[in-house]
């Protein structure tokens, strides 16, 4: 079966810096209360572009890093939960936008996981031969679906877009995936779509659409399913904790990957963490943190990465890979 590796990675974020201070401005909040309770600093907030624009930026970085020609992507994948449309998809307009003419182009939701789902996808795409190359990217404008007077969510999210390149390979890149769902605990962290209302419906549907979470049992799912994740993401492979260098893990909170570091015996700085400028930006954030640590050289070639992800759904995974 043929193999699959990583071979470019790409990420764009509005040039909209909004600090926690700023945010003290328009509500109740500090920057102390912020950062205390979740290790944010500030993020981005797109003001024109949406999530296409963001998703086409970071495509179009991760091909110069690849250094491939656009027209050899064949499949396109774009893991978001605020898509422009829904109909077209984010993944077509991103293709339309960068002339990737052969390209089979999707999106998926699987919310703060989506990027690893889409690396999943990709990846049995390439080894039963149906792709070759292709172009995996998270990407969301979630400040469009934030309730901006709920303090206690709205100051945890970003904007932006993360971008691999996927490429049929003789060496074993992608070492290992493990993903997991649970829908019946569907509602601890939701953003509802369209009301059911037609001609023939008799009853007015209650609609928010806003994002909603209970931010304490998110804690304790995420907690669990990490360890859960990384642990069976190494199972049957050759390789320990270790032989590990970073773990690239969801940025949502530090608190979570600081409770995480201390359960598993793990120093925290093997965990690489860029939320403080970025706050969290669901299926976008393990695609952007991991540019960073590439682009940053602190990868070297052959090094071990896991990227842990956790999200609504209920979804979780990992990703095993070598750099």
């Amino acid at each position: 079966m043929k193999e699959v590796k990583i071979i470019g990675t790409g990420s764009y974020a509005p040039l909209n810096i909004v600090t926690n201070d700023d945010l003290s401005k328009i509500m109740d909040t500090s920057d102390e209360w912020i950062y205390s309770r979740s290790g944010i600093r500030e993020r981005k907030l797109s003001i024109t572009e949406n999530t296409s624009d963001l998703s086409t930026m970071a495509a179009r970085r991760a091909l110069k890093n690849a250094n491939i020609k656009v027209v050899d992507l064949d499949l396109i994948i774009v893991a978001t939960c605020t898509p422009d449309n829904f109909i077209p998809s984010t993944a077509c307009i991103v293709q339309a936008n960068i002339g990737a003419i052969n390209a089979t182009c999707f999106d998926i939701s699987a919310a703060c996981t989506g990027f690893i789902f889409g690396l999943n996808i990709a990846t049995q795409f390439i080894k039963t031969g149906q792709s070759k190359t292709a172009l995996v990217i998270g990407a969301e404008t979630l400040s469009k679906v934030m309730n901006w007077e709920d303090r206690a969510t709205c100051v945890l999210f970003g904007d932006g877009a993360g971008a691999a390149i996927l490429n049929i390979s003789e060496d074993k890149g992608i070492i290992s995936i493990y993903t997991g769902s649970d829908g019946v605990k569907g509602d601890v962290l939701k953003c509802e779509a369209n009301p059911l209302i037609n001609p023939y419906t008799t009853s007015g549907s209650i609609h928010n659409k806003f994002v909603t979470m209970d931010g304490r049992e998110i804690f304790k799912f995420a907690v669990k399913v990490i360890e859960k994740s990384i642990d069976e993401v190494l199972k049957n492979t050759e390789y320990s904790l270790k032989d590990v260098k970073y773990i690239v893990p969801h940025q949502a909170n530090q608190r979570i990957i600081e409770y995480c570091s201390k359960k598993l015996n793990i120093d925290k700085d093997k965990f690489y963490m860029n939320l403080d400028v970025y706050g969290n930006t669901s299926a976008a954030s393990i695609a952007i943190a991991f540019d960073e640590l590439a682009s940053k050289n602190l990868l070297n070639k052959g090094d071990k990465v896991i990227f842990v992800g956790f999200g609504g759904g209920l979804t979780w995974g990992a990703a095993l890979i070598s750099y």
